[in-house]
């Protein structure tokens, strides 16, 4: 398909979440919202959002799990996953992210391990090659154009050979990909690593802009938080204004995935974003972006120059994600302290989303929830989905005969029994004989 910088009039919107399908249907002004890709079921869309298509309002499918600035190819299953919620929504685009969400695996002949959250990319050429290759094979499958977000970062890789800037403006020159630019993660990387936001607006092609994210986030100890719980935030606005002086965006969207206000102050965080882009701004005319003519063995994917260069992201990405959630060194070159910080955002974060997926387990354990999961988490990295995180956590506790309190137990055994189906998963023999002795002798 031909990927061109005609872009779409998106307008005002916001993220849609089932904890304010309610309040994001009630807002007046929404024309548009965009939801969370794997969240969704193409045949089972959310009445929510049926309601909200039907008066027109414009669905974007934002994927989390593609992992585009990863080693390994994307996956075709998830790529089909993708394109099945983009033609269930009727989507003009459908967006991901530029970041790493896994690593492990065949190039590194060792196992799979999951982030459970986005990671940076290293800047260098190595990156790049395989990202835009990456970026290339996920517009071919693909329906309709695709838009690409800079993450927010706490740390930095060391020896990077380009800013975010001119690192995203190669690859709209090279793929013809579109951008959507996270405003508020472009002060994270100026609070965390330093990075000017004008600059990097000025080295970036504006013209490429699909749309464009706000959202809240909070400083603790000299590191910004992106928590998408939080108001919206002077610094943020000022980026936000910065932009709107080079461009008018051909969409705005404020996030908030967490601690939801009343419906009357999202309301008022979506005046303030339209009082911030109601300045003069120039008219820049999207003209047709193609990707660049490319020459290089590595446009098929198949090539020796694009494998050594996969071989040695994959390597640095396993080594640095290993460091984070399984407890080992940190890599040479990365500030221990501040991965420190990262790896204990990452834990909490699954302690989070575990508590959401599987309620029942910090209803039984009760106040010990968080200690106890951090404790699991610290060497024990995610080794599939958060569900599938909750049954490994709570099979652990069992074999340590946790929690101690035996009606707990028991009543954490029978929901890892009904849960984990005819074959109990790894290290069987031990567990079926634990969760017996639980049901039998208690």
């Amino acid at each position: 398909m031909s990927h061109t910088a005609h872009m779409e009039h998106l307008g005002i919107g916001i993220g849609w979440r089932p904890e304010i399908a309610a309040a994001v249907e009630a807002l007046p002004g929404i024309d548009w919202v965009e939801a969370v890709a794997e969240n969704l079921c193409a045949g089972h869309l959310p009445d929510s959002l049926v309601r909200l298509r039907a008066r027109g309002v414009t669905v974007i499918p934002h994927g989390v799990s593609l992992g585009l600035g990863g080693a390994e190819r994307p996956d075709a299953k998830r790529l089909a996953d993708l394109s099945e919620r983009v033609e269930a929504l009727g989507s003009p685009l459908v967006t991901e992210h530029i970041a790493f969400v896994r690593g492990g695996g065949p190039l590194t002949a060792s196992p799979t391990l999951e982030a459970g959250h986005l990671l940076p990319v290293p800047r260098t050429k190595d990156a790049l090659r395989v990202l835009c290759e990456n970026v290339r094979i996920a517009q071919d499958c693909l329906p309709v154009p695709l838009a690409v977000e800079n993450i927010a970062a706490l740390i930095n890789w060391p020896d990077e050979e380009m800013t975010e800037g001119q690192f995203l403006a190669e690859l709209v020159e090279r793929t013809g990909v579109r951008l959507l630019i996270d405003v508020a993660n472009l002060h994270t990387n100026h609070v965390n690593r330093g990075e000017d936001p004008a600059t990097a607006l000025d080295q970036l092609p504006v013209e490429a802009i699909a749309y464009v994210h706000v959202a809240g986030g909070v400083e603790r100890d000299g590191v910004w938080h992106d928590t998408h719980a939080h108001p919206v935030s002077a610094p943020v606005l000022d980026v936000l204004a910065e932009l709107r002086s080079r461009v008018r965006p051909p969409g705005v969207l404020l996030e908030r995935d967490d601690n939801f206000p009343p419906t009357a102050e999202l309301a008022a965080e979506l005046d303030t974003i339209r009082a911030t882009l109601a300045g003069t701004t120039p008219d820049v005319t999207s003209t047709n972006v193609q990707p660049e003519a490319v020459t290089e063995p590595e446009a098929n994917g198949t090539s020796a120059p694009t494998d050594p260069a996969r071989q040695r992201l994959a390597l640095a990405q396993t080594a640095l994600l290993s460091a984070l959630v399984a407890g080992t060194p940190a890599p040479e070159g990365f500030d221990s302290r501040r991965l420190g910080v990262q790896s204990r955002a990452l834990a909490g974060k699954r302690a989070e989303v575990v508590a959401k997926v599987a309620p029942d387990i910090p209803r039984i354990l009760g106040g010990g929830y968080r200690a106890a999961f951090l404790a699991y988490a610290k060497y024990r990295p995610m080794r599939a989905g958060y569900r599938r995180d909750a049954l490994d956590f709570a099979e652990h506790l069992l074999i340590a005969d946790l929690p101690e309190d035996a009606a707990a137990r028991r009543e954490l055994t029978l929901w890892w029994r009904d849960r984990s189906g005819a074959h109990p998963p790894r290290r069987a023999t031990r567990m079926v004989r634990a969760a017996r002795s639980v049901l039998v002798g208690r």
